[in-house]
């Protein structure tokens, strides 16, 4: 089957390999679709982050090169010995964080945590992915193969959210309106919060926020993006997520609350970000990390049914697996107009 394989920093491939086989205990299903993240981006020009490199990763025991790709929905075409919660034809998408002690207490917090499709375990950027029972969940017949594609990234929109202090009434500013700031505007909305500003220099991007009904700051076009929020909001928001990776960003979300203020990072970082302790001492805010999520994909395919974080809004191109590379990979980084891109495994591009 096809695959696409990290080997190095800025060595992908697309390569030909054996399907897996099927263990007791998995299931094998075909991968309708997967989207590109921003962690495979990360990967791709800064890595190895999450991949294993020098040693095997003590869950999968493999090395690179790893098949790449953790955001797919699939169809099930076969089961192994003793699954009993899924059968052959069930549409499932996949939770893919691998933890000593599978998905119980705070999972995404175990020091050997590993995410399929970075740590090893096959990845959705192929063909057939063979995946632990316990990692699946069935996909609603009212969701598209698409739509679950975006559960995934949406977990970690909706695990920030539930992460932070935000009330129903309370200011929050996004910082970076790509896939997950966008999920992240989706999910405080269907949190409660009212007035919600988006920080984004892309044009593209900001019309993707605007229509899902953030306030724009573009800061190219205001003198100082911390004054003009705290202009709006008559001293600052309540929360702000910082969701660029970029370290001046960071700063800048930090000293867009206000006293008491809350700030989540939800990037993952290449390299050190400077900031100034000051910032947070002198008005007793606080700053937070999430990594991933738990307990959260059912919460997504709810809210998925009531309409939220959708497909349409949020897809800008669909591609094949044959052109992953350049149409994907090389689209994203070249085109700030991209803000999810979903990869078919099946050719009809």
């Amino acid at each position: 089957m096809k695959a696409l394989r990290w080997h190095n920093q800025k060595d992908i491939r697309l390569e030909e390999i054996n399907e897996p086989v099927v263990q007791a205990g998995q299931v094998k299903m075909k991968v309708k679709w997967c989207g590109i993240c921003g962690s495979d981006l990360h990967e791709y020009l800064g890595g190895p982050i999450f991949i294993p490199v020098d040693r095997p990763h003590p869950l999968t025991n493999e090395v690179a090169p790893v098949t790449l790709g953790h955001e797919f929905s699939g169809e099930v075409v076969e089961i192994g010995e003793g699954v009993t919660r899924y059968k052959v034809g069930d549409r499932v998408v996949v939770e893919p964080i691998f933890a000593t002690h599978g998905h119980q207490g705070a999972y995404n917090l175990d020091e050997q945590m590993g995410f399929l499709g970075l740590a090893g375990g096959g990845g959705g950027l192929s063909e057939y992915v063979a995946v632990d029972e316990e990692l699946l969940f069935k996909l609603p017949d009212d969701l598209s193969f698409e739509q679950g594609a975006l559960v995934e990234p949406a977990a970690v929109a909706l695990y920030a959210v539930r992460s932070s202090k935000v009330k129903a009434g309370d200011k929050v500013a996004v910082f970076g309106c790509g896939p997950i700031g966008l999920l992240v505007i989706e999910a405080l909305k269907a949190a409660g919060a009212t007035d919600i500003y988006a920080v984004e220099l892309s044009p593209e991007r900001q019309a993707k926020a605007e229509e899902l009904g953030a306030i724009i700051i573009n800061p190219a076009e205001v003198e100082d993006t911390v004054a003009e929020i705290g202009r709006l909001t008559d001293g600052g928001v309540d929360v702000s997520f910082e969701v660029t990776g970029v370290p001046i960003v960071l700063r800048q979300a930090i000293q867009s609350t206000g006293i008491g203020g809350e700030t989540i990072i939800v990037s993952i970082w290449e390299k050190g970000a400077e900031i100034l302790p000051n910032d947070i001492v002198m008005k007793e805010r606080t700053v937070k990390g999430i990594i991933g999520y738990r307990n959260v994909f059912p919460a997504v395919l709810s809210l998925m049914q009531k309409g939220y974080f959708s497909a349409e809004k949020l897809v800008t191109k669909k591609i094949a697996l044959d052109d992953v590379i350049e149409e994907g990979f090389e689209s994203l980084i070249k085109e700030k107009n991209q803000v999810k891109i979903l990869v078919e495994s099946e050719q009809r591009y």
